[in-house]
């Protein structure tokens, strides 16, 4: 039981160039100066104030450090970059430019940019807040060129033998003798005056050892190297300590000697575990308190970035998502559950982020997803209280976002672009000129919102989800052991510490109420959570707020279960108390 965890992560995701734009022109593929952009000064205390009483404990503040783009700020001394070789006008915030730099788009002064985003980090921390960044490690925008390194800091590739393929003493992977291929796709977002010529080539990030990527690659980066001979069985070279992972040490250091409190490590799985043991240990001497999140997609690799690469927590994409994407949509099985937290239970559950949105996913409310908010009910509620790990939103999921345009370079798919300058009408909404209220929220939005802020709370405030036990009710109900439990719809479980006893029963299915007995066994009742005669307790309806529903048998809970009405996506969340209470 992990009672030294005295609340649960609530993280919540802030795409910082849309979060805050109040621009409501939203041209496709419109520039910075038609369709603006999010400010560092826009995130006022009026904005973490809201967010911290909605509940949540860190922000992800998203697309933070410098990435290459077509905004020109040559004016201020930054390179421009080639139109070949960026998505987008406002480019991918993970084509890194400059990992010692922000992104000058995101400031007021962009001369003092970095002392704005230095005021938005004690800004977040007066407000009990914490801040997590994005941390980048595999790959860097094709023209990387660090302008704003500390004196005396080599750059990455600056010391490398371009004439071999691979050398551990290099930062690229190279392809000699042959020039970068730009491959054929949609037409540059502006003009060109000329090629873009990189000769030779450099390896693509996502893993492609040739000149000549395809547009669905991440055609706009390049590969790091770790120290892995990936055309040579992939073998390491990690003695002596190759020079990538100093530099990247470095920069770690750099941005937690400012006061970042956390980092999101994109697609850590392809920079070996080795680095990650090796560096995570090494930044937590700076700051013990420093947390770190690893976007990951292989289960199978789990434990190792976990215990050998000493990672707070991982994306559970592939485990808890992708199992409960299906049941939004009307086509998914909760057994399914069952079967994931088997494979994650023990050492490993309580390491899991759980998640519904963010950057890379569909929004809900798309036509793409669920087509609904609403939907998300159980399916969120499960996330936030199935274990002991962090739980993710990401901002404007609270108010139904709902992506319904072709942005540009993003396109029409259900996401909120990454690559195109954009407002976000429902953001606006609460944005509401500075004031980040609920004002302007419609009675259905505020409901939706309320839901969320309630779930946080529940979260937050109960023992036995941020710190309990866990104990699926499955095996007992299901199969045609209770009467109208569809183990296919259906999900129950518990929750519980030795102060405090939740019972939780969904239904995922849209259309269908299910009248029907919840069983508990014995031996979860007696032995697991310590309790005496059933009919001693009554249950309390405790979640969500407005369901504090007569449905519930006065006399509470007998040895033979409890009898429930599950009506369309219903969730119940019920205290088990003694009846003296």
């Amino acid at each position: 039981m992990n009672l030294n965890n005295q609340h649960k992560l609530v993280i919540y995701q802030i795409f910082t160039r849309l979060f805050s734009n109040q621009n409501i022109t939203n041209k496709p593929w419109g520039s910075i100066s038609e369709n603006g952009t999010g400010k560092f000064n826009d995130i006022n205390d009026a904005a973490l104030t809201s967010l911290k009483t909605f509940g949540v404990t860190h922000l992800w503040y998203t697309g933070v450090i410098a990435h290459a783009s077509l905004t020109d700020y040559s004016q201020y001394g930054i390179r421009p970059y080639h139109p070949l070789i960026v998505k987008g006008k406002a480019g991918s915030p993970y084509a890194i430019r400059d990992y010692y730099d922000v992104d000058p788009d995101l400031a007021v002064n962009v001369a003092l940019r970095m002392r704005e985003f230095e005021e938005l980090l004690e800004r977040t921390k007066k407000n009990n807040l914490k801040t997590i960044i994005d941390f980048v490690p595999n790959h860097v925008a094709r023209s990387y060129c660090s302008q704003a390194r500390p004196e005396g800091v080599r750059d990455f590739g600056q010391d490398d033998d371009p004439t071999k393929a691979f050398d551990p003493k290099n930062n690229f992977y190279y392809i000699p003798s042959q020039e970068f291929v730009v491959p054929e796709g949609p037409a540059p977002a502006i003009p060109i005056t000329g090629p873009y010529v990189e000769s030779p080539a450099k390896a693509t990030g996502n893993d492609v050892f040739n000149a000549h990527p395809s547009v669905y690659d991440w055609y706009e980066t390049v590969k790091l190297n770790y120290g892995v001979d990936y055309l040579n069985q992939q073998k390491k070279h990690f003695d002596p300590i190759p020079s990538t992972w100093d530099k990247m040490y470095d920069i770690l250091a750099y941005w937690t000697d400012k006061g970042v409190d956390g980092f999101r490590c994109d697609m850590a799985e392809m920079v070996p575990v080795e680095f990650w043991g090796w560096v995570i240990p090494k930044v937590k001497m700076l700051n013990p308190e420093i947390i770190f999140i690893a976007e990951i997609y292989n289960p199978a690799a789990y434990h190792t970035y976990i215990f050998q690469g000493h990672f707070d927590y991982l994306y559970d994409k592939v485990g808890l998502y992708n199992t409960l994407r299906p049941l939004m949509e009307g086509h998914g099985d909760a057994r399914e559950i069952t079967q994931l937290w088997q494979n994650e239970s023990g050492d490993i559950a309580h390491h899991m982020l759980r998640f519904l949105e963010n950057h890379d996913e569909q929004r809900i409310a798309s036509e793409f997803f669920a087509g609904d908010p609403w939907v998300a009910v159980p399916a969120i509620t499960l996330s936030a209280t199935l274990h002991t790990g962090p739980f993710m939103l990401y901002a404007g999921q609270e108010l139904g976002v709902n992506p319904t345009e072709n942005e540009g370079f993003q396109g029409k798919d259900g996401r909120s672009t990454i690559f195109d300058y954009w407002g976000i009408p429902e953001m606006q909404e609460w944005i509401n000129g500075g004031k980040y209220n609920l004002e302007k929220l419609n009675a259905p939005v505020r409901k939706l919102r309320d839901f969320y802020a309630n779930l946080n709370q529940l979260i937050l405030n109960h023992e036995a989800i941020y710190a309990g036990e866990f104990y699926d009710l499955q095996y007992v109900n299901g199969f045609g052991q209770s009467p109208n439990y569809d183990e296919r719809k259906l999900f129950s479980y518990l929750r519980y510490t030795q102060n405090e006893k939740l019972l939780f029963v969904i239904n995922f299915d849209r259309a269908k109420t299910f009248n029907t007995l919840v069983k508990i066994p014995d031996h979860a009742w007696f032995e697991n959570m310590k309790l005496e005669n059933p009919e001693k307790y009554r249950l309390k309806s405790i979640f969500p707020l407005e369901a504090m529903r007569s449905e519930i048998p006065a006399s509470g809970i007998t040895v033979q279960g409890l009898t429930l009405t599950l009506k369309p996506l219903d969730v119940w969340v019920l205290r088990i108390e003694d009846v003296k209470a």
